[in-house]
């Protein structure tokens, strides 16, 4: 295994002959961790019919393996900084390949949680290996556009995920949508194999086991209070349990790393505008992009009726445009300041939301498309600049670190957004059924109310003038319902772009610490 000799990227102005097929390779590892988080949206209902897990089992087949993606990461970055980002690419994809088969053969929920807990191990251990390495591997002048493009596939990787799933589902048995990534993983670990070179902190820094455990526990606490919350209840001892733990762990963090000579992962750092201001941008565009699809991917199944893989198509122009435009950020960045672009990115974002609120059971397509292509757009414009920023913010031998905390913010930013938009939408759509489902049996009722699918298997269970009144009511409830959590990220949008363009450093007075 090739030990990269280099020091400081900065000393290297050809960079690696073979970069841009180790950033192809990168960019597949990032998808197939990306799409793992937003596939199983689409296989669920087929899961449910196979396994027939409770509704507690099925939130936990969704969100046991953001949990422990997220909680792992800052620890899993500084293992890949500490003994090389190519060991931690090769065993995280083993780790990761090895459950996800595993899960494809699973006989029972509780297998199908523990097999998808297992991959966040690997997926923690993948992902901040993969922009560290590019950021290893490309000289000064093309790593913008080299993170660029694996932003990109960052952004689009959500929608591939759900395509993916429809695809697979339509011909094969539920536990395709995890064998998929069998494949995907050989090939890429013959390629990382062959041609990516080993880098990692030439100061061989001590690994911060104290610090490690108070951000797993702090990152895993918090993240679990926001999936329980929506399940739960905001106000349930769980829910409540796991912010106190959550935040008792980040703040035992915050002060063990403070009295640390060589910490994990320094607070300070967070005071460096483009690092603080960087990851509260990449939080707050996965937030409303995360919930975009949540939302979304309902509306065009319940409301519109189309099937899974009718969806997820129809939302493919979001990842057409991530691909296309982000690679073209950095040069709208060198021509008009990163200030510029980012605010601009959250302002286009947020008109794509504002687009969505003309959507009504009856919509035409075309206004689905205008809002994503602008929403899409919005990313593909910040995601670039942003990520270069919070990478480049740190010295290159903590280029994990850095890498893991970009990706932290990811998972957290879409985990809110999901339960976030969620609730608020349940929350109007409850409101808005109003009396509709009063002259049912109160069981029925029950699950009408519950959520916009419960209403649709209540009425199939109907049939007939009530069915189709019930399910008019539920449609337009649930528009409404949407519309509310869709201005919440219409005002997440605006507020972003005047935070940026008021606090954001210019390029000329931002600076590079080493």
């Amino acid at each position: 295994m090739q030990e990269s000799p280099l020091p400081d990227l900065d000393d290297v102005p050809e960079g690696h002959p073979r970069r841009q097929l180790i950033l192809a390779v990168m960019c597949l590892c990032l998808v197939l961790i990306i799409a793992s988080v937003s596939s199983l949206n689409v296989a669920i209902p087929t899961i449910v019919r196979e396994l027939a897990p409770t509704s507690t089992q099925q939130l936990w087949i969704l969100d046991s393996y953001a949990l422990v993606f997220a909680g792992l990461l800052l620890f899993a970055g500084a293992l890949g900084d500490r003994y090389g980002r190519k060991p931690a690419l090769l065993v995280g994809l083993a780790i990761f390949g090895g459950a996800s088969t595993a899960a494809a053969w699973s006989n029972s929920p509780e297998q199908v949680i523990a097999f998808r807990s297992v991959m966040g191990v690997g997926a923690a251990l993948i992902m901040p290996a993969t922009l560290s390495t590019i950021a290893v591997v490309f000289p000064p002048a093309e790593r913008a556009k080299a993170i660029a493009v694996w932003a990109g596939f960052a952004g689009a990787g959500g929608a591939i995920g759900p395509l993916m799933s429809g695809l697979l589902l339509e011909r094969f048995w539920w536990g395709s949508v995890f064998f998929i990534a069998t494949p995907i993983v050989v090939l890429a670990s013959i390629a990382i194999a062959a041609v990516v070179p080993n880098s990692r902190d030439t100061r061989r820094r001590p690994l911060d086991f104290v610090g490690a455990l108070l951000s797993v526990i702090g990152l895993t606490g918090i993240v679990f209070g926001i999936i329980e919350g929506p399940e739960n209840g905001w106000t349930a001892p769980l829910t409540i349990g796991g912010f106190v733990l959550g935040t008792l762990g980040l703040v035992g963090f915050v002060l063990w790393e403070l009295r640390r000579s060589e910490p994990m992962l320094d607070p300070r750092l967070f005071l460096i505008p483009r690092f603080g201001l960087g990851s509260l941008t990449i939080t707050a565009a996965f937030l409303s992009m995360f919930g975009m699809f949540f939302l979304m991917t309902l509306y065009l199944q319940f409301v519109v009726g189309y099937t899974a893989l009718g969806a997820a198509v129809r939302l493919l122009p979001f990842s057409a445009v991530m691909i296309a435009l982000a690679p073209r950020s950095p040069q709208l960045t060198a021509k008009f300041g990163t200030r510029r672009v980012v605010s601009a990115g959250f302002i286009i974002q947020a008109t794509g939301f504002a687009v969505a609120q003309f959507l009504e059971p009856d919509s035409s397509y075309l206004v689905v498309v205008a809002a994503v292509v602008l929403m899409g757009s919005g990313m593909a414009l910040l995601m670039p600049p942003t990520t270069n920023a919070i990478v480049t913010s740190l010295p290159p031998d903590k280029a994990g670190v850095a890498s893991a905390v970009n990706d932290t913010t990811r998972e957290v930013g879409g985990a809110v957004g999901i339960a976030l938009m969620g609730t608020l939408m349940t929350s109007a759509y409850q409101s808005s059924l109003g009396s509709a489902t009063d002259s049912l049996p109160p069981e029925l009722a029950e699950v009408a109310k519950d959520s916009i699918g419960g209403a649709a298997q209540v009425a199939s269970i109907l049939g007939g003038p009530e069915a189709a009144g019930l399910l008019e009511k539920a449609n337009e409830a649930y528009v409404s319902g949407m519309h509310t959590a869709y201005w919440v990220a219409v005002a997440t949008g605006l507020v972003l772009a005047a935070v940026i363009g008021r606090f954001y450093p210019t390029d000329e007075q931002a600076h590079t610490i080493h």
